[in-house]
């Protein structure tokens, strides 16, 4: 008989997944800033939609980054057996919460909290 997957290891691999995800979206990102400025020939429109572009990317890294962190963060979780409690308060985050953000250190309470500026988070939650 065929052993079901724990939804624990289940979480793990969506980790996992939004993990290397977010590796490759990074690595694309830094390589299209690197790019971005290589032609100093353009005009003042060009060097100003280049600006944009690269800031854009920049942008991009910052947030991708910000998630790297909480992937890390919900991976210790998942190894110290805190996984599924929120960081706040404590309680059971929702089953529902977690398959759609499985990285998610809040319950969805203390998430609209950190939306109202209520609470502040160390690194911006989903």
């Amino acid at each position: 008989m065929p052993k079901t997957p724990s939804p624990r290891s289940d979480y793990e691999k969506k980790l996992r997944q939004q993990q290397e995800l977010l590796v490759r979206s990074m690595q694309s990102a830094v390589e299209q800033g690197r790019d971005a400025g290589l032609d100093d020939t353009q005009d003042v429109a060009d060097q100003a939609v280049a600006s944009y572009q690269k800031e854009l990317l920049f942008s991009q890294g910052t947030n991708g980054h910000a998630q790297m962190q909480l992937v890390r963060q919900a991976l210790e979780r998942l190894h110290d057996g805190t996984f599924g409690e929120c960081q706040n308060c404590g309680e059971t985050i929702g089953d529902k919460r977690l398959e759609a953000l499985p990285w998610t250190p809040f319950c969805i309470a203390c998430q609209e909290k950190v939306e109202r500026g209520e609470l502040e988070p160390s690194v911006r939650a989903a």
